[in-house]
């Protein structure tokens, strides 16, 4: 992937974004061309291709905008099979939400959407975690190569108030630990990071962080903490530290400044657009700005259109979300 040159013409997809945002047909029609660009049409249902468009008695399209397939006989719309399934929120909503969702590099708040669609902040925040859930993707991915850093982050504060926390709750000033494994760009390869949540930053919690997502012949490069020694010199490019403490943020080519600037703009997403993110869907967001760092080599109708086709065969409910009815 490349960055596209300054001054060049965006893509037909950002060309035709401004439009889905504002019109209910313009957005079907948007979402049914990203979501089946290399697929074409078929049936989520059963992936018969021998589909239809559904038309009004004078010839337009239905005005639900429905599709026939003549394998099952089953009628559906775009959204069925999509992340959006059964969401009563206008399709061009949805284009809004997710053009601004993969075009800032920080982040769209629920505020912001409900601010400029008009939907409940309720909704909003559902419509946010139902995308940052499709940019989430599949589990696995290619594994990480060549010089991969690793670092972690805390992501919290001080509690608001004082006195006691009530029974079974989690104490609010009690930090979540976030894990990063980036991947350096190099040889043409734009570098991909992985990251997640944790629930402490032990040996044993970083070592399944990295072994899941690193290739065994890769160079690892941490600061000085400890506990990666413990493992980290198993990897046959060796294990390499930078040593903070002592004033050194760079030897060489050893250092972490790439994974340090993924939490910088991850951090700085949470703190000046959502300002305040639980424990409970921290995972979410962190997500979220996975997936925009790993696309960050193209152009913002590429990404939105990505986002989309991720979120084929995807869903989360209500009662997911919240783990209420």
């Amino acid at each position: 992937m490349k960055n596209r040159p300054v001054g060049t013409a965006k893509s037909e997809t950002v060309a035709a974004l401004p439009l889905a945002c504002a019109d209910e047909r313009a957005a079907v029609e948007f979402l049914e061309a990203q979501r089946w660009a290399e697929t074409g049409p078929h049936c989520p249902r059963c992936g018969d291709t021998d589909v239809v468009q559904m038309k009004a008695r004078d010839g337009s399209r239905n005005a639900r905008f429905l599709w026939r397939c003549h394998g099952c006989k089953s009628q559906y719309t775009v959204r069925v099979g999509l992340v959006m399934e059964d969401s009563a929120i206008p399709l061009r909503h949805w284009c809004a939400a997710l053009w601004l969702a993969c075009a800032s590099k920080k982040g769209c708040s629920a505020k912001q959407i409900q601010r400029m669609t008009g939907v409940s902040y309720k909704s909003a925040l559902f419509l946010m975690h139902r995308i940052r859930y499709a940019m989430a993707g599949p589990d696995g991915g290619p594994m990480l190569v060549g010089t991969v850093e690793v670092d972690e982050t805390y992501v919290g504060g001080k509690p608001r108030h004082k006195g006691t926390v009530p029974p079974g709750r989690p104490s609010p000033d009690r930090k979540a630990p976030v894990i990063a494994v980036v991947e350096r760009s190099a040889n043409g390869r734009t570098g991909r990071v992985r990251a997640r949540v944790t629930a402490n930053t032990t040996a044993a919690e970083l070592k399944a962080a990295v072994v899941a997502c690193v290739d065994p012949s890769a160079r690892i490069v941490t600061d000085e903490y400890q506990p990666y020694r413990r493992f980290a010199r198993e990897f046959e490019g060796g294990h390499y530290t930078v040593k903070h403490k002592a004033g050194e943020y760079a030897r060489g080519d050893v250092h972490t400044n790439t994974v340090e600037g993924f939490f910088a703009t991850f951090k700085r997403g949470l703190n000046g657009t959502y300002h305040a993110v639980s424990r409970e869907h921290l995972h979410r967001y962190v997500s979220e700005f996975e997936f925009r760092y790993n696309l960050r080599g193209v152009d913002d109708g590429e990404r939105t259109g990505i986002a989309i086709r991720q979120g084929e065969g995807r869903r989360l409910t209500y009662k997911q979300q919240t783990g209420r009815a």
